[in-house]
């Protein structure tokens, strides 16, 4: 079991903060594993690469802590380590390691050496956070400036092995999915990364080819960094709700596989989430319509087409209750206004 002897509460992230420590047997048995649930991680570095590590830990040294999270809501005490201990005990399985693949594998094959001694002490960091946004933002600010992996990879990741899609109706699938048979009507599970990106950013123009990509990802830590993420009440597992429910009329599910629209509606969503609730999915698609109808106001040889197309549905999403119930002009004089100094 892992043995906690510090607790707090991370008032930035909302999340507990735990330092405990287990011991390697136990590493192996119930943290290995956990490696498997994020099937996007790191490639796993060479093994010439880890073998000093791995020497050291047969000869018995102690390791740096692995960081264990969990996406849950955690409803004691921030401060009681036996409740927290508890908590850690019946949800191990839940768990991901956000620090330490590397480590873990390699103690992996420390363990097939005579010398190895299962006994021996790892320092475990424990976070729980109620969304796994906010877990995200601060695998994030605590990861920029050393890199172990690119702002854009961590949340690639972390889509791919947190969000529940579960009961998500339309299908998602990966490129790898793809490779040979084409799911009509699904989303692509890479769309649902670049809305993502925009949920946490609050920006919906996150790709720039004419910027190098380490500079990019500099500018993608910043954006997380000042947008108003932690301040939020508004998750992103909500707007996929209602990315679900619209997509239940095909006019409205088309419109939205449209990853510049998908990324537009996310970012203009986080703002009217509680009008739109209140639509149907019917409703939505006349939005959709009319929207398509205002944006051929504009010359596509004149601007880029892509990046209008996301901020003025998010502009549009962001004010539905203005264009609800109004014609198709009062949009297009909007249009005209917002683009008339590009």
């Amino acid at each position: 079991m892992i043995k906690v002897f510090s607790t707090n509460q991370d008032d930035v992230i909302r999340s507990v903060v735990a330092i405990g420590s287990t011991n390697y047997e136990f590493a192996l048995q119930k943290l290995l594993p956990l490696l498997n649930r994020f099937g996007e991680q790191r490639k796993i570095q060479s093994k010439t690469f880890y073998s000093r590590l791995k020497a050291d830990i047969i000869t018995g040294c102690i390791m740096p802590p692995i960081t264990l999270a969990f996406v849950n809501e955690f409803n004691g005490s921030a401060r009681d380590e036996n409740a927290i201990e508890e908590f850690i005990s019946n949800n191990i399985e839940n768990g991901y390691i956000l620090d330490g693949m590397q480590r873990l594998n390699t103690l992996r094959d420390a363990s097939d050496d005579e010398n190895f001694k299962p006994e021996r002490p790892l320092h475990v960091n424990i976070i729980i956070a109620e969304r796994y946004d906010l877990l995200l933002y601060r695998m994030i600010t605590l990861n920029n400036g050393q890199k172990p992996m690119t702002a854009r990879h961590q949340i690639e990741m972390l889509t791919k092995g947190v969000i529940d899609l579960s009961s998500f109706n339309v299908p998602v699938n990966t490129e790898k999915e793809t490779e040979n048979t084409k799911v009509t009507g699904a989303f692509k599970m890479s769309d649902i990364v670049e809305a993502y990106t925009a949920y946490l950013t609050d920006n919906v123009n996150n790709q720039n080819k004419k910027i190098i990509e380490s500079k990019l990802d500099d500018i993608v830590v910043g954006r997380v960094m000042e947008s108003d993420l932690t301040e939020s009440g508004i998750s992103f597992s909500e707007i996929l709700t209602l990315i679900d429910q619209f997509s239940s009329e095909a006019e409205g599910k088309n419109w939205l596989r449209q990853v510049n629209n998908l990324i537009g509606f996310t970012v203009g969503s986080k703002r009217s989430i509680d009008i739109l609730q209140q639509i149907t999915p019917l409703k939505f698609a006349e939005q959709t319509q009319k929207f398509e109808e205002a944006f051929k106001t504009i010359n596509p040889s004149k601007v880029n087409v892509g990046k209008f197309r996301r901020e003025l549905t998010a502009y549009l999403f962001e004010n539905i209750g203005l264009f609800l119930d109004e014609d198709v002009s009062n949009l297009e004089s909007a249009f005209f206004e917002l683009t008339i100094s590009e």
